[in-house]
């Protein structure tokens, strides 16, 4: 890609915009290494690299990095057995740190399962050195200052140091406070060549003794080291001497460790300065709301609402741009200010970007060419860079495209063939245009001259085009119209801006028909592109809204289906467990009715029980079945109404149904009693015919009912317990007794006092109260009916 476009399209200033972004040299490296390519797989890894980028920052605000300085020069000099510095080891110190979080920060993406196209497998690449890593921040601090951890040796040298510089101070506080004081300039303690030093007044010299290391300016005070701490101040000298003689070792020591990784480190450093400049093009498509291009296979350019990303958001126009599928040449026709050289700055800078694997301005599924060259002849007064040029200049940059150009190229002409006489120059552009078709690159081309029109007509592979301006206002609207050349406005903007009508009228009979004719016939396929436009994006919305409304309705419908299916199979699974349970009950029944015969000698058919089970078993439901006829007999069965003869199963008695007291409870009428039974426990008889003389009922106490006079109601909850004193108490008139005892223990008395508010409202209950002491006491009750 030849130089100069890249400055008259503003490329570089794409670049700085993302210089803002970066944290590393080496990122910052990378970015102005950054060029358009021509390598299509190349860019698309590149493309892909930002695509990772664009999801780590939407999913968790970025790659980590801190401020990554070059360490280029550092590896250098371990090469040549250098030492490196305390600065020099924190810069490699936090690289290595730095690619620790990385890899962590990456193995924790893969197990939040995140999808990336390439940075799994970049990441590998990278070499993790934990030991040195430690060390060196055991060793350094991160402005280069070497800790006290750096060695054992060191500590206790610093420790020596401390205490002798205490020691000092110590000794040197005693001349600035109490008697000594006057003496001295000012009270402090001060150093000069390294040593302590106090402030003397002059005249007072011989006072202290020791050794004068300096004097003030107006020679009125000597900054004096008195005798008392000449062998201390010596004694801290040699500390430090020592502790610089360490430092010298430890920073040879961590050199000489970081030496066998030279190629390990600074493969590190690449790939987070690269990891770097991916954040920042991600960061920059965020800000510029940009998106992922498609690279076209056949070298076509589609852009969706492309946009200058070097204009002002909220003042920017989008336009769509096609070019190489139907039409390889374009003829963008219209007066000044109207858009047309920002529109060719668009579509150049937007294939740049794409080329150079960045995100582009422009909406979704816009495709991009991949070019080996773009020329520009743009210069004019709306130039970001450059002022106005000469007819020559123009003349020059063209030969110079036409000789480069080939049919990979892509072409931008800004008012081709201006600068000269207009039929001269109209004819020179028609002449430049045919010989860029038979090149066959792809070419913009923006003009004043209307004989252009007549040219995009009439030549194969070429479209006209122009900026839409809106003649009530007055002013452009910025909009591309592909199809419909440009019209001259010039008599409606001179009506409206008040010139007579007559003079309207005479400059249109002296304008040529042809003229006239063609600005007529434009307008109307102005007006029609308009009106088609808008229904077309009417009815885009109405499409979208139905899509949406469908996509909608589809989903409600597949979940409804899904629950549908998911509660018959749950409905199904309950109604087997119902009939498992009474299939087991059944069972129980049975079996109890076979120790019945034994013991009463009864006699009980086995046919008849075998029946009975049978029934039972018919109600199994099976999962694979639409509809089961046992079930729907059985619902049959249970459609109770008022006056219904129906069994009682818990108590093996007929009764009548007398008032539904629930959804699921009926009052029934057996013999004397009136209880509250549940629908569960419940079976409707066939009616009697109206000549059958009703059975009498009659309730016998069975000797072998096996129910107990006592109920024990300990370790039950309140609710529960309750609903067991009403069922036992049914069971318990029925069983004949005239007596039970119900036990619900001391406790808090909470389900005393229940039973005892229930036994108050059961009218069947004749008296009741405590056992006596040595029975239970109140931890018991005897009801009596």
């Amino acid at each position: 890609m030849n130089d100069k476009i890249l400055s008259t399209l503003a490329y570089n200033e794409i670049k700085q915009a993302i210089h803002q972004y970066l944290v590393s040299d080496a990122g910052i490296k990378e970015l102005n290494e950054l060029v358009p390519i021509t390598d299509s797989e190349k860019i698309q890894r590149w493309l892909d690299e930002t695509k990772d980028g664009a999801d780590i920052l939407r999913l968790e605000g970025g790659i980590p990095l801190p401020k990554l300085s070059d360490i280029t020069s550092q590896m250098k000099r371990l090469a040549i057995d250098g030492v490196l510095s305390g600065t020099e080891l924190a810069q490699v110190g936090r690289v290595l740190k730095t690619t620790e979080s990385v890899t962590e920060f990456f193995d924790k993406l893969n197990e939040k399962q995140i999808e990336l196209r390439l940075l799994y497998k970049f990441i590998t690449n990278i070499s993790s050195l934990p030991e040195i890593s430690q060390r060196l921040t055991r060793s350094i601090e991160e402005d280069g200052r070497i800790l006290d951890t750096a060695s054992p040796k060191l500590a206790q040298i610093r420790h020596q140091i401390a205490r002798t510089e205490s020691t000092i101070r110590s000794r040197m506080e005693n001349y600035t406070k109490g008697n000594e004081s006057k003496y001295l300039s000012e009270g402090i303690v001060t150093i000069r060549d390294d040593r302590f030093v106090i402030p003397v007044k002059a005249e007072y010299k011989q006072h202290f003794g020791g050794i004068v290391h300096d004097q003030s300016s107006t020679g009125q005070t000597l900054f004096i080291e008195p005798g008392a701490v000449v062998e201390y101040n010596n004694q801290l000298r040699q500390h430090q001497l020592a502790e610089k003689q360490e430092q010298q070792l430890i920073l040879a020591e961590l050199s000489e460790l970081l030496k066998p990784y030279q190629t390990e480190i600074e493969n590190n450093a690449h790939i987070l300065g690269h990891l770097d400049f991916i954040n920042a093009k991600a960061r920059y498509a965020k800000q510029q709301k940009a998106t992922e291009p498609i690279i076209s296979s056949q070298n076509v350019v589609k852009l969706r609402a492309a946009r200058h990303p070097l204009i002002d958001p909220k003042k920017v126009v989008a336009n769509d741009l096609e070019l190489g599928d139907t039409y390889k040449a374009i003829i963008v026709t219209g007066p000044n200010t109207g858009g047309k050289t920002i529109t060719l700055k668009t579509l150049g800078l937007v294939q740049l970007m794409g080329q150079s694997g960045l995100f582009i301005p422009a909406n979704e599924n816009s495709e991009i060419a991949i070019f080996d060259d773009i020329f520009a002849d743009i210069g004019d007064e709306q130039s970001i860079e450059q002022n106005l040029s000469t007819f020559s200049s123009h003349m020059d940059n063209i030969v110079s495209i036409l000789a480069d150009a080939d049919e990979k190229s892509l072409i931008l002409l800004d008012e081709v063939g201006a600068g000269t006489d207009p039929q001269e120059g109209a004819s020179l552009a028609m002449a430049i245009l045919d010989d860029i078709g038979s090149i066959g690159s792809a070419v913009v081309a923006t003009t004043h001259y209307p004989e252009l029109k007549a040219f995009g007509y009439n030549r194969s592979d070429t479209i006209n085009a122009s900026m839409e301006f809106d003649t009530k206002t007055l002013k452009p609207t910025y909009h591309l119209l592909i199809g419909i050349p440009g019209r001259s406005n010039a008599f409606e903007i001179a009506a409206r801006l008040g010139i007579k009508e007559s003079i309207i009228a005479e400059a249109r009979e002296l304008t040529d028909q042809d003229n006239q004719d063609i600005n007529n016939m434009i307008a109307d396929l102005t007006a029609q592109k308009k009106a088609a436009d808008d229904a077309a994006a009417q009815l885009k919305v109405e499409l979208a809204e139905a899509s949406q409304l469908h996509d909608e309705l589809k989903v409600k419908y597949d979940k409804y289906e899904k629950q549908k299916d998911r509660l018959i199979e749950d409905a199904k699974d309950s109604a087997n467990q119902i009939v498992r349970d009474t299939r087991n009950q059944a069972n129980e029944i049975i079996k109890d009715l076979h120790q019945k015969q034994q013991l009463s000698n009864q006699a009980v058919k086995e046919n008849e029980l075998i029946s009975a089970k049978g029934a039972i078993n018919a109600l199994q439901q099976n999962p694979q079945l639409k509809q089961n006829r046992i079930l729907r007999r059985e619902k049959k069965r249970h459609d109770f109404k008022k006056g219904d003869e129906v069994f009682v199963k818990s108590y093996g008695q007929m009764g009548t149904l007398m008032d539904k007291l629930s959804d699921h409870e009926w009052e029934v009428q057996l013999g004397i009693l009136k209880m509250k039974i549940d629908e569960a426990n419940l079976d409707k008889t066939k009616q009697p015919s109206s000549n059958t003389k009703p059975a009498r009922a009659t309730i016998k106490r069975s000797s072998s009912s096996g129910m107990s006079p006592t109920l024990d109601l300990r370790g039950h909850r309140y609710d529960e317990a309750i609903a067991e004193v009403d069922r036992y108490i049914d069971s318990a008139l029925l069983a004949g007794y005239p007596s039970v005892t119900i036990i619900h223990g001391k406790g808090t008395g909470a389900l005393r006092k229940g039973v005892t508010k229930y036994l108050e409202k059961n009218k069947r209950v004749k008296e009741f109260g405590f056992s006596p002491a040595n029975a239970g006491g109140d931890g018991s009750t005897i009801v009596k009916f």
